[in-house]
């Protein structure tokens, strides 16, 4: 007989609604999907979204970004809580963004950029989601460099590096249907911060 003491949760309106989203923003972008679509595949009327999301589609990707950036910051801490090493923890969590793009088919890649790319100064409920997700994830990697060694100054820097190379080595690897970008711009990163003068490593 099968164990149903503890079922898995079904996933509430809410959660689906922001799932469709975030696989139509790493797949789509905010506009290659229209509402119609998005709601069929959470499976949700139209009035519901508005319940959940007063603001429409915007807020429901605000909502997306967010938790995207929440599961990107819960990896990272996995991956830091098994390797002290920042850089090397670094290089995983590069390798498994590389890893998940090319297993789709360099269809799925990080969302971020791509709606960064989309959002035009009228869209301010987006870009203060995405301002706000960017910094997190700075913020989280100079956190672990500083908790290494490296000087409040130099770990933002650095971190704001990752990210950079990060988030454009996923767009040019999808653009080219190739990991050769990320994986050069990885390399050629990692072996940059371990060539930092003696007492500058982690």
């Amino acid at each position: 007989m099968a164990d149903t003491s503890n079922p898995a949760p079904t996933p509430g309106t809410r959660e689906r609604l922001i799932a469709a989203m975030t696989d139509a923003l790493r797949r789509r972008g905010l506009h290659g999907i229209g509402l119609t679509e998005l709601l069929a595949q959470a499976g949700a009327p139209k009035g519901v979204l508005y319940h959940h999301f007063p603001g429409g589609k915007a807020e429901l990707a605000a909502a997306a970004i967010d938790d995207v950036v929440a599961r990107m910051l819960r990896g990272l801490d996995t991956l830091l809580a098994t390797t002290p090493d920042p850089i090397e923890a670094t290089r995983r969590w590069m390798a498994g963004a590389t890893a998940r793009l090319s297993d789709t088919g360099f269809e799925s890649g990080c969302p971020l950029a791509t709606v960064a790319l989309e959002t035009t100064p009228d869209d301010r409920l987006l870009r203060s989601a995405l301002d706000a997700a960017f910094a997190r994830l700075r913020e989280r990697i100079a956190r672990a460099l500083e908790q290494a060694g490296e000087p409040h100054e130099s770990a933002q820097g650095i971190a704001a590096l990752i990210v950079a190379t990060y988030e454009g080595g996923l767009l040019q690897a999808r653009v080219a249907q190739s990991t050769a970008p990320i994986a050069q711009a990885t390399q050629t990163l990692l072996r940059l911060l371990a060539q930092r003068p003696t007492g500058a490593h982690p």
